[in-house]
């Protein structure tokens, strides 16, 4: 498979991963309406993300247990992206 390939593959498996997150997330809207408002009150969630523009990734999060995640999980994704474009030169 040439490297089109594999990034045509990508592009579409993102796609599908973000139709099943929508659809995860709209089943678990639906159920917690179901729950009583104390369920709702007990459960804390909370939330973070990775942009990268180039290189530099922007990190954020609900609180600092999330992001200091979220920067373990840019620095292994910028490791890997780091690694692959250098395997090119060998």
């Amino acid at each position: 498979m040439s490297l089109i390939g594999i990034g045509i593959l990508l592009i579409f498996v993102g796609f599908i991963l973000i139709f099943l997150d929508i659809i995860v997330t709209m089943a678990r809207s639906v159920r917690s309406r179901e729950e009583t408002e104390e369920e709702k009150q007990t459960e804390k969630r909370e939330a973070g993300g990775i942009i990268f523009i180039g290189p530099i990734p922007i990190i954020f999060g609900t609180s600092k247990n999330i992001e200091k995640w979220m920067i373990i999980v840019a620095l292994a994704i910028t490791v890997i992206l780091v690694a692959l474009f250098l395997i090119q030169f060998i």
